[in-house]
């Protein structure tokens, strides 16, 4: 859902008003100022991720993959008196963030205001249930718009006027990323179509 949203708000222009990275007094003196702006003006939501550095890129992945480790963590489900969910844990159950990592974390992923305490299990089950098919619906909207971008037909999108994405969409580093480790091999080794 998040994704879904995300490309639509990139999709038309909007970014934050501040800069991405910046020289900071000496540290880094000879890195470019880039600005969220700067990022935005590269086109479409997948034109913006071209023009993000590296060094942006590798962030995201791997908070992404830090997300994804803590999720199917036996040491944090079973802080939390759960199993994963393949050997008989609660299917969806997705460990708090808040108290059990030494980083302050001001409000957890699941349920970051509390609503859900106040629910009874009935009510609970019902916003499950829409919950699965809002996100059900989101995966179909965001492969719609990823393939309208690359210009395939998808009726309702067609007329939309999306930036149309010239890259290769499953293919998160390209030549502009070429100083990481193995993207060159990757890039030399590619099939061309």
């Amino acid at each position: 859902m998040a994704a879904f949203v995300g490309f639509c708000i990139q999709a038309n222009g909007v970014h934050f008003p501040w800069n991405l990275q910046a020289p900071l007094g000496g540290v880094n003196a000879g890195i470019p100022t880039i600005s969220f702006g700067d990022i935005s003006a590269a086109g479409g939501p997948a034109d913006q991720w071209d023009a993000l550095p590296s060094s942006a890129k590798l962030q995201i992945l791997g908070f992404v993959g830090f997300l994804e480790m803590w999720g199917e963590s036996s040491v944090a489900l079973e802080m939390n008196g759960q199993a994963h969910y393949v050997r008989g844990g609660k299917p969806g159950f997705y460990p708090p963030l808040k108290g059990a990592i030494p980083h302050p974390v001001p409000f957890d992923l699941f349920d970051p205001f509390g609503l859900q305490k106040k629910m009874s299990a009935e009510q609970k089950e019902k916003s499950l249930l829409a919950e699965i098919n809002n996100g059900r619906l989101a995966m179909i909207g965001i492969i719609g718009l990823l393939s309208a971008s690359k210009g395939l037909i998808v009726p309702g999108l067609d007329s939309v006027g999306l930036t149309p994405y010239s890259g290769e969409i499953m293919a998160p580093f390209s030549s502009v990323n070429a100083d990481l480790p193995y993207v060159a091999d990757m890039l030399a080794n590619a099939p061309k179509f």
